[in-house]
């Protein structure tokens, strides 16, 4: 199998997990490789892929090596394989936008991003740098609320002829104008906004499903999350979050026999504790009844490092993505999108999603 070379947008704490992990599975065989969904998938495996091109904004990563930069802060993801060699790839200037909120330039610099005074790069040098590091999978990474830049970002994707994976929740793939485009196109993309490999929505969502099969009505439901990393800081600019909360929230939603009134499901992030770092606690309570209308709850604890959680997940988008390209297949990849996002362009249930995305590595299920 030939390699897969991608490019990404946004070299923050969840790219240092990927491209961390790429590099540690690469000495790993599929015996001894834990913590992965699938370790071959189409042909592929994760030590398959060779990150080409990357953007960003924060001047201690701009200019470095890829290598380096996934380890500048204010990255502050755990560091589980820091012996990279480096990729010969240096992270160039991206285009801010709406790429970052001013609320963060009241924060001390570790936690926040320290804008690189560089000239931004218009369309055609980041659709031109594209095509010629041979990139074929772009990765999405930028701050939520980032709705101008990401927009961006997948329009250079479309131009250049490349598949695009958005894990950010702006709503791309699963917008049925920019679908268009990419089906007329015959590029595939991959949306929107990353479930974790086992974090607070896919567990909610199997919670939520369990209500449903067993005959327990839910009646109420919270979801509150809190973290450390710059995702969270960022998301305390609430105007910010509107995408985000609708992403979470239909991802549960989805799973119901009838959707809950709003006033009674609250699904979203809740605050930002610098001391956590990158560490995401989620609380979950659901509130239903039983037989006889007999009331009862759930409330559990999840402690998850964030970042790392998402890579296994990044993973296994990128490979699909690849497979979509090698089989001349474009637009919106229903299949995988489904399986590894929350907000796709056509909800499915856990299990039917992981019956149609093995389906479409096997090559039965188009996408």
């Amino acid at each position: 199998m030939s390699r897969i070379k991608i490019a990404a947008a946004g070299i923050g704490n969840c790219f240092s997990s990927l491209w961390q992990g790429i590099n540690y599975y690469r000495t790993k065989t599929a015996k001894d490789a834990i913590g992965l969904m699938h370790w071959d998938l189409g042909g592929y495996t994760p030590g398959d892929i060779d990150v080409v091109a990357a953007f960003d904004i924060d001047k201690r990563k701009v200019g470095k090596d890829v290598s380096e930069a996934i380890f500048a802060p204010p990255n502050c993801t755990t560091i589980f394989c820091a012996n990279i060699p480096e990729t010969g790839v240096k992270v160039r200037m991206g285009r801010i936008l709406d790429g970052f909120s001013q609320h963060m330039a009241n924060y001390p610099e570790a936690q926040t991003f320290v804008l690189a005074d560089e000239q931004e790069p218009d369309k055609e040098q980041v659709i031109k740098i594209l095509k010629e590091s041979g990139a074929e999978v772009f990765l999405n990474y930028l701050p939520v609320g980032s709705e101008k830049a990401v927009r961006f970002y997948a329009d250079c994707a479309l131009e250049a002829g490349i598949g695009f994976v958005n894990n950010m929740p702006v709503f791309i793939a699963s917008d049925p104008d920019w679908a268009r485009r990419f089906e007329e196109k015959g590029v595939p993309i991959i949306g929107d906004d990353i479930k974790s490999q086992l974090g607070a929505t896919i567990t909610h969502r199997v919670l939520a499903n369990l209500f449903k099969n067993r005959g327990v009505k839910l009646e109420k439901t919270y979801q509150l999350n809190t973290g450390g990393n710059t995702d969270f800081l960022n998301m305390l600019n609430r105007h910010r979050l509107k995408s985000k909360k609708v992403s979470k929230t239909e991802a549960v939603q989805a799973m119901l026999p009838q959707p809950l009134a709003p006033e009674n499901i609250h699904i979203g992030p809740s605050d930002y504790v610098a001391w956590q770092k990158d560490n995401k606690v989620a609380f979950i309570r659901m509130e239903g009844k039983l037989f006889g209308d007999v009331p009862m709850h759930i409330e559990m604890r999840l402690s998850v490092e964030d970042s790392p959680n998402s890579a296994g997940v990044a993973i296994d988008s990128i490979r699909c993505c690849k497979l979509a390209l090698d089989r001349g297949t474009g637009g919106v990849l229903y299949s995988p999108s489904a399986y590894f996002m929350k907000h796709p362009a056509k909800q499915m249930t856990d299990d039917e999603a992981f019956r149609k995305i093995e389906e479409f590595i096997l090559g039965k299920r188009t996408r």
